[in-house]
């Protein structure tokens, strides 16, 4: 692999984004897939199998989102920023659509008549619910939200860890972003320390195991942040990629799927930021592909729900449709899931982020640290949170609602 060097970026600020912004719809779109799969609502065996090959490892959306999540943070983080208003900053961007799509589900499940766990809901409700391994609470409510739980998590540790991080060396840095893959890896014979029954929490849910994926990204930031990291292009970033997500479910043990993607991921991540910072064209940069990416956050949060409440509606919740209805019915549920995703960024995200968010203030410009990005600067990117979860499908199963679905 030839190395490529990015560029040295000014610290926090100096470079803007966009690629990043739209990255962040194709890991929606892979999570959209493998909930599509593993909710049933394609009943022909054909059918579901090529919707296997194609979203086997989609459940690896959310690992994309965690890595970007780190990165993301780290390029825009503030210094002197108290850790107060950093996570004020946060929450303003992630608890009112939060707080919404909680209470629709809680009412629709009402309506319908499903049983209620108050304390699993009131957990969910102030986002600890990622980490009660009790089967009913971690995918308890709006079941996509255990996420949050564990970007919460990441929000409160970050201002204090990051000071740190920034006195490292380099090579400490380096470490980090090989360690955490490995670390990944090990949690497959790792978690037989843990009760059976809690295995699939510990391997998926638990916010300390998940964050590995967000150290990793922050520390891939600080080191671009430097003008120190090296990698592949965003051609070749992209080519392992797609090689990797071809073989892996059929040559390539399933033990190593979270690791290698892990991997796959960041290399992609940091040469669409390279990419950006000098200026160059990518195709995650356009107009569309950055509005998608900025909707992608709403519409993770409601894809699960809006499809298993259609289903519940139409009869078709367990059993799927037939022939070809299911596959349109999947064509149908993605704008439709697009639009609902749409109004909330528009009339709920965007305002309140600006209502309860701290006041903006003008950031001093700072010096840089190495050569200043090449080319024009590009459109601003907010810092996304991430939004469901990866390893391999596998092992326990997924509740949806009172449903079980094979993971």
């Amino acid at each position: 692999m030839t190395a490529a060097p990015t560029t040295g970026a000014a610290p926090a600020a100096a470079g803007r984004l966009p690629s990043l912004t739209g990255l962040r719809w194709v890991a929606a779109l892979l999570v959209f897939g493998f909930h599509v799969g593993t909710m049933g609502i394609v009943a022909e065996p054909a059918y579901q199998a090529v919707l296997g090959k194609l979203f086997s490892l989609g459940l690896s959306g959310v690992e994309f989102f965690f890595i970007l999540s780190g990165f993301v943070l780290v390029w825009s983080y503030r210094d002197g920023e108290r850790p107060r208003t950093f996570l004020r900053r946060r929450l303003a961007k992630i608890y009112p659509n939060h707080l919404l799509t909680w209470a629709v589900v809680l009412l629709v499940g009402l309506w319908f008549a499903d049983p209620l766990n108050g304390w699993a809901a009131l957990g969910n409700l102030a986002l600890l619910q990622a980490w009660n391994p009790t089967p009913g609470y971690f995918y308890s409510v709006n079941t996509v939200s255990w996420s949050l739980s564990c970007e919460l998590f990441f929000y409160l540790c970050l201002p204090f860890v990051l000071p740190v991080l920034r006195r490292l060396r380099p090579a400490a840095l380096w470490v980090v972003v090989a360690a955490a893959p490995l670390l990944i890896i090990a949690l497959w014979p790792g978690q037989r320390l843990v009760p059976e029954e809690s295995r699939w929490w510990f391997a998926q849910v638990f916010p300390l195991v998940r964050s590995l994926e967000f150290w990793m990204g922050v520390a891939a930031a600080e080191l671009m942040r430097r003008g120190r990291w090296r990698g592949p292009g965003l051609t070749v970033a992209s080519l392992i990629f797609v090689a990797l997500w071809a073989v892996a479910a059929q040559w390539i043990r399933a033990e190593l799927w979270a690791g290698l993607l892990a991997v796959a991921y960041l290399l992609v991540i940091t040469a669409a930021a390279g990419a950006d910072l000098r200026g160059r064209r990518t195709p995650w940069r356009s107009r569309p592909m950055v509005w998608l990416g900025e909707v992608s956050f709403a519409f993770y949060l409601v894809h699960v729900f809006v499809m298993m409440t259609v289903l519940r509606l139409t009869g078709h919740w367990g059993v799927g449709l037939r022939g070809w209805w299911g596959p349109l019915a999947v064509l149908a549920f993605l704008p439709l899931n697009l639009l609902l995703a749409a109004a909330l960024h528009r009339w709920v995200e965007t305002p309140m982020m600006r209502r309860l968010g701290p006041p903006r203030r003008a950031r001093p410009q700072a010096a840089p640290v190495a050569a200043a990005p090449v080319g024009p600067r590009p459109a601003a990117v907010p810092a996304q949170p991430g939004p469901d979860a990866v390893r391999a499908p596998r092992r326990r199963p997924v509740e949806y609602a009172g449903r079980r679905d094979p993971a």
